[in-house]
C-alpha cells in the first residue's frame, strides 16, 4: 500500500546489465544518509538483485494485519526492502512465470505492503517495457508518482533501448526525472585517473536531445564495488562515484 509513501521513483532501462539496482541502492542509501526513510520495491522479478546489493539474502518476510511487512536493513528501520528474491531459496533458483502471474505478484507488492511513513519509495524495475512495467503504471496512476530516472551505458546499443524507455514514459504519461549515464569510464585504484573504457557523454547527449534533465554520470570504481551495502557518499566521499551520487541525490530532493 502506498498510503503511507510521499514520493515514488522507478528506476528503469531498456537495457539489462546496465546497473538500475546499483543506482537504486545508492539513491536509496543516499536518501537515507540525508534523513529521510525510504523503501526499495524490487520488481525484477527474473532477476532480484537488491537483497545481494544491500546484503539482506536469506532474510524472511514476515506479515502483520496490514500487510507484508519489508526486510529493513538495521533497526532504525530507515530503509525497507521488498523483493522476490526473500521468497526464493537461492539465488540461483530461476522464476519461471507467465505474464499473468507476474502481473498478479507485482499487484500483490504494491498493495499488500506495508510501508511505515515513508518518504520516497523507490521502486527498481526490470529491463524492457514490458508487463511489469505496465502493472507498475496502472497501480500508481493514484499514488504520488515523481516520475522515472532513466538509466543507460555509454555503449550506443544502450542508449538505442533507453530511447524505447524514454518512449514508453511519454505514451504512458510517466514524469522523466532524468537520465544517469552508469559505468561512465573507469577508476584507477591507484592514480584515481578516470579513462573511458566505451564511449562517454552518450546520456548526456540523449538527454539534450529529448530535452529531458541529465541527472551525471556514474564511473565504475573498484575501490568502493565490495561496499554495496553502504552509501558511497559515507565510505568513499571523495571518490568521483561519491560525488556523482551526491548530485544525483540533491537534484533528486531539489529537482527544480
Amino acid at each position: 500500500m502506498t498510503s503511507n509513501v510521499k514520493h515514488i521513483i522507478l528506476v528503469m532501462s531498456g537495457k539489462g546489465g546496465v546497473g538500475k539496482s546499483t543506482v537504486s541502492t545508492q539513491l536509496a542509501l543516499g536518501l537515507v544518509a540525508k534523513g529521510y526513510r525510504c523503501g526499495i520495491l524490487d520488481v525484477d522479478l527474473c532477476g532480484p538483485s537488491v537483497p545481494f546489493l544491500l546484503k539482506l539474502e536469506n532474510q524472511e518476510v514476515h506479515q502483520c494485519e496490514a500487510g507484508w511487512v519489508p526486510v529493513y536493513t538495521d533497526e532504525s528501520k530507515s530503509l525497507g526492502v521488498l523483493s522476490i528474491g526473500f521468497l526464493t531459496k537461492s539465488r540461483n533458483d530461476s522464476v519461471v512465470w507467465r505474464g499473468p502471474k507476474k502481473t498478479a505478484f507485482i499487484k500483490q507488492l504494491l498493495s499488500d505492503v506495508f510501508w511505515e511513513d515513508v518518504d520516497y519509495l523507490i521502486i527498481d524495475t526490470p529491463p524492457g517495457t514490458s508487463d511489469e512495467h505496465i502493472t507498475v503504471m496502472e497501480n500508481i496512476k493514484e499514488a504520488p508518482c515523481d516520475g522515472a530516472i532513466l538509466v543507460t551505458t555509454p555503449q550506443q546499443i544502450a542508449l538505442d533501448d533507453v530511447r524505447k524507455e524514454l518512449s514508453f514514459c511519454r505514451k504512458t504519461g510517466i514524469p522523466i526525472l532524468g537520465i544517469v549515464e552508469n559505468m561512465s569510464g573507469y577508476v584507477c585504484p591507484n592514480c584515481s585517473e578516470c579513462t573511458n573504457l566505451f564511449s562517454s557523454n552518450g546520456g548526456k547527449s540523449l538527454a539534450e536531445h529529448f530535452q529531458v534533465p541529465f541527472l551525471g554520470t556514474v564511473p565504475i570504481d573498484p575501490r568502493v564495488s565490495s561496499e554495496t551495502s553502504k552509501y558511497v557518499g559515507l565510505t568513499n566521499p571523495e571518490s568521483p562515484m561519491a560525488i556523482s551520487f551526491n548530485s544525483i541525490v540533491d537534484r533528486v530532493i531539489n529537482p527544480n
